[in-house]
């Protein structure tokens, strides 16, 4: 299994690569325009890709494009306060709308992929109309760089579709249109189950272990090994300890987290073996309710999380 550090900064790099991560698992690109007076410009993207890509001790750098909107902000009058911004203009929704600042966005990405090993994550993909979109505005993207004479990494780029709620049941077809899965569990938990996970009076049913959580993330893990393609996870999930023996014996093939948290749990990978880890998600499958698989996986309702297998 791989292990990937979540980043918004390039000072962060350093921090990742000494506790030990294998590369970049999600790069949050949102923080280059956040508090800005003007959009950044296809140089100021490139540089600050290039840095990452090629950072030493890096293996892989996946870059997600812009996730504004939601609980993350651009400085822009043209758009309107929205009654539930969580589930409006955000994301990809938002890229495809601003197309001229995506292809600038998208152009950066492939110039930096020519310095090192690069995926380019499409946040929040609803269906297949989304998915052939952004396949087409890369290929635009490519060609527009390769146009103005900019080296750009030869090959077919790995591009993933983000499974939040929103594309998990559609993953057998998704799975064929793309290189990877990478499983935002932040938002797959609130959608599935239907909660504001920052509204504090309703915050104790936002649930790792709901069941119904478990089988949309096995459901993405078995479509994608089915197409041939790798499954990751970088949501909050996968930095939990507690939760690392599950998504094991889900068969995630990567895990990526805040870089603090990587030694706890290689530590946790190293002290089990993947028929402990599938034998306690076959047991955990059989159950109907969070209560019981919390009670398995050592987690008492309302309590602090500790790890009892080992």
């Amino acid at each position: 299994m791989l292990i990937g550090a979540n980043i918004e900064f390039t000072e962060e790099i350093a921090s990742a690569v000494h506790h030990g991560t294998d590369g970049i698992g999600l790069y949050r690109t949102e923080f280059i325009y956040i508090n800005r007076d003007r959009l950044p410009t296809e140089e100021e993207h490139f540089c600050t890709y290039k840095k990452i890509v090629e950072s030493k001790g890096i293996r892989f750098s996946t870059i997600r494009t812009f996730d504004l909107g939601g609980d993350k902000f651009i400085s822009d009058p043209r758009l309107a306060a929205e009654m539930n911004p969580v589930m409006g203009l955000r994301a990809i929704r938002f890229c495809l709308r601003e197309v001229d600042l995506f292809k600038v966005q998208l152009r950066a990405i492939l110039r930096a992929s020519a310095y090192g090993k690069t995926k380019v994550l499409f946040p929040m993909i609803s269906g297949m109309e989304e998915a052939a979109r952004d396949q087409e505005d890369l290929q635009r993207g490519e060609e527009g760089a390769q146009a103005r004479r900019h080296p750009v990494r030869k090959g077919r780029q790995d591009r993933d579709h983000d499974g939040g709620s929103l594309g998990s049941t559609h993953a057998e077809d998704l799975a064929k249109e793309v290189d990877f899965f990478s499983i935002g569990t932040n938002d797959l938990i609130q959608y599935t189950l239907a909660i504001d996970r920052v509204n504090e009076r309703v915050s104790y049913l936002y649930e790792p272990l709901h069941p119904a959580v478990l089988k949309l993330i096995r459901h993405m893990v078995e479509a994608g090994h089915k197409a041939g393609i790798e499954v990751a996870m970088c949501g909050e999930m996968a930095g939990e300890p507690v939760y690392t023996m599950v998504l094991l014996g889900l068969g995630l093939d990567e895990l990526s987290m805040n870089a603090l948290v990587i030694p706890r749990i290689k530590k946790v990978i190293r002290a089990v073996t993947v028929k402990e880890c599938r034998k306690l998600v076959d047991q955990i499958m059989s159950f109907n309710m969070a209560s019981e698989i919390e009670f398995l996986s050592g987690r008492p309702c309302g309590g602090s999380l500790r790890m009892t297998s080992r």
